[in-house]
């Protein structure tokens, strides 16, 4: 076949992607990545969502950035969102300091008008002066959905008693209702969190959030490449990260596949040939 008839063979649409992937023992995934907004203008964000909007488990609209950016472009985001069919979510930080400030039902007056599916909820800077049941109520009221950050941002890395106690706040924020619970990282995963101030990975501690709350429940904050890669080759194709940047979310969906080099070599996260997957099965 000459080059021209490759090209013209290639431009047809005949041949698509997700039936390679199979082929190369790539399964299709249910979606386990929220990335973040850090701000980015209403045009890249809706590219992104065109790109990589079906990856996406939920989208996180900036830190506090929707509240000062222009309000049409913030509410022009949240639209191109759902056109994508990708709930979105406010991050922890707003909520603190509206709790604090003493306008957290204004906040949610806000959120909910805006059109945003979910807010996070949390104490990583400040201490959380409501009951988890009276955030919940004041939330479903305005039809909103409510996730729960686990750990604070400033006080270093988790101990054994500090997980512990995490998991006790977690399952409390669970039973009055949140859907999720977030494991802190910050934007550098060093010093914070599962993450030393090295940044090595301390899977021990993951591995009892996963115990305690299942890969449904429990959402990993993995900010860089090595938080990144240091959950999935522990982990899995399961495990759910956030805080990914958009410009990141390809990289880290072809690492979950093993498509690329590095995980390619784990046994975890390299494709398994159909061939084998059909042997196993008969």
């Amino acid at each position: 076949m000459n080059v021209s008839a490759i090209s013209e063979t290639l431009s047809t649409g005949q041949r698509h992607t997700k039936d390679y992937l199979r082929l190369i023992g790539v399964p299709e995934f249910p979606r386990a990545l929220s990335p973040f907004d850090p701000g980015y203008d209403p045009a890249t964000l809706e590219s992104h969502l065109f790109q990589s909007g079906h990856l996406m488990s939920i989208l996180k609209i900036s830190m506090a950035c929707w509240i000062v950016g222009n309000e049409k472009a913030t509410r022009q985001k949240v639209a191109a969102a759902k056109r994508y069919f990708v709930p979105t979510v406010t991050g922890g930080g707003p909520f603190e300091i509206a709790v604090q400030q003493g306008q957290l039902p204004a906040y949610l007056d806000l959120v909910a008008d805006i059109g945003v599916t979910r807010i996070e909820c949390g104490e990583g800077f400040t201490d959380m002066p409501l009951p988890p049941r009276e955030v919940l109520s004041m939330a479903r009221e305005r039809g909103l959905d409510v996730q729960f950050e686990l750990g604070k941002k400033h006080t270093g890395a988790f101990s054994e008693d500090s997980v512990q106690q995490l998991i006790e706040q977690g399952a409390r924020w669970l039973e009055a209702g949140a859907l999720q619970l977030v494991v802190e990282a910050r934007e550098s995963a060093r010093g914070v969190g599962l993450f030393d101030e090295s940044g090595n990975f301390n899977a021990r501690f993951a591995d009892r959030f996963v115990e305690a709350f299942g890969f449904d429940t429990v959402i990993f904050e993995a900010p860089n490449k090595p938080s990144q890669f240091a959950l999935l080759d522990h982990f899995g194709p399961k495990v759910h990260l956030c805080n990914v940047r958009l410009e990141e979310v390809l990289r880290v969906e072809i690492y979950r596949r093993g498509l690329h080099s590095d995980a390619f070599a784990n046994p975890k996260l390299r494709p398994r040939p159909v061939a084998t997957v059909v042997a196993e099965a008969a």
